[in-house]
């Protein structure tokens, strides 16, 4: 069984990852994603809990599948 905060962190990660790939620092991800740059800090390190619009509405903001975020 997987605990909650794993999951967060390895979504956070994707995010990272995704986010990097794209060269994008960030500020610019939160600038694109609508968001605090802090927020986007707390995605990534696994320290927010995301709501299944967000996780949407972070991954479209990069122009990226929902699925490439959640394939844990």
């Amino acid at each position: 069984m997987e605990n909650y905060k794993d999951v967060l962190k390895q979504i956070g990660l994707r995010f990272r990852v995704e986010r990097t790939k794209k060269m994008l620092s960030q500020e610019k991800f939160a600038e694109l994603a609508n968001v605090h740059t802090n927020y986007i800090g707390k995605v990534e390190r696994g320290e927010q809990n995301l709501t299944v619009k967000k996780i949407v509405d972070l991954a479209n903001s990069l122009d990226i599948s929902v699925y490439n975020i959640l394939n844990l």
